[in-house]
């Protein structure tokens, strides 16, 4: 319960920071931190249009990808304390919960009919597709490593304590964030400032909604920027006390959010056919984290 409250509670402020820092890196003064949350709150006052070509489909999809995301937070452990739900292999429920969300998210775009947002949902399936082989690979290796099986499990035991420790713990943290950056459809993969229609991938997939759908997308977005921190400050966490982990919490959240911000400012996004390319060096960096268990284990000769 204390990890979903304090996602909850960062999530006002994740995409505020980002946009913030972004301001700060171009030389411009920017919106205030809780713009973003404002723009959600006002759509969550509108209602939603919809197109006379759609079902049902359309109507249900955006809830379904925002409890999607709530589903996969509940798994996110906090410490000591266990996520609201944990159970041997959750890993494996909060990776393919996500997914549901996502599918939902995709067939909506296809369900308007358009061949527009048809391309960028065929690249979000891409996408997501590719990126499922790292995250298993990582997680893989770290249940490999600590000998079980569930988020709360895995984090309680990983100890940074040696030099190969080190080395996983920071080739995971990259792992994580690209995979976040990767699924958010964020820099290097994406800009979700684009209105390039042959380069527009997230953006184009959600054009038909407004209102209070629009809201629970762009919502959905923040919470899953802090859940993906979550997870990265969990590997450092380990099983202090609870008034050392709120801190370090928060702090990993407010670095991560920087780094966002400073990576979308000075990273050119890459071309479409690069984007896979880019996406599988994820899935390298993530078996040389299995090979890292291995040697840590004494498997390798």
């Amino acid at each position: 319960m204390i990890s979903f409250l304090l996602i909850l509670l960062s999530s006002l402020f994740f995409t505020g920071i980002v946009i913030r820092t972004k301001s700060i890196t171009a030389g411009r003064k920017g919106p205030g931190i809780m713009q973003p949350m404002k723009d959600i709150l006002r759509l969550f006052r509108k209602s939603s249009v919809y197109s006379e070509t759609t079902s049902i489909i359309f109507r249900i999809a955006p809830s379904i990808y925002f409890v999607s995301v709530i589903m996969a937070i509940m798994v996110v452990p906090f410490g000591q304390y266990s996520g609201i739900i944990s159970f041997e292999g959750d890993f494996v429920f909060f990776a393919y919960v996500l997914a549901l969300g996502k599918f939902f998210n995709i067939i909506s775009a296809l369900d308007t009919g358009s061949s527009f947002e048809g391309m960028g949902a065929s690249r979000e399936a891409l996408f997501s597709m590719l990126v499922e082989p790292a995250f298993f690979l990582l997680m893989g290796s770290l249940s490999l490593l600590t000998g079980h099986t569930s988020f709360h499990e895995i984090f309680m035991d990983f100890h940074l304590h040696s030099y190969i420790t080190y080395a996983i713990g920071i080739m995971a943290t990259f792992v994580l964030v690209m995979i976040c950056m990767v699924e958010n459809s964020r820099m290097p993969v994406d800009d979700p400032k684009t209105h390039l229609e042959l380069t527009m991938v997230h953006e184009v997939m959600i054009l038909d909604n407004s209102g209070f759908d629009l809201g629970l997308i762009m919502h959905a977005v923040n919470l899953k920027f802090v859940m993906y921190g979550a997870l990265i400050a969990n590997l450092y966490i380990g099983n202090l006390p609870i008034y050392y982990t709120i801190p370090i919490f928060l702090t990993i959240q407010l670095l991560f959010a920087i780094a966002v911000g400073i990576l979308e400012s000075f990273t050119a996004r890459y071309r479409m056919s690069h984007n896979a390319q880019f996406i599988f060096t994820l899935s390298s960096v993530s078996l040389l984290i299995f090979f890292g268990a291995l040697l840590f284990l004494g498997r390798m000769n």
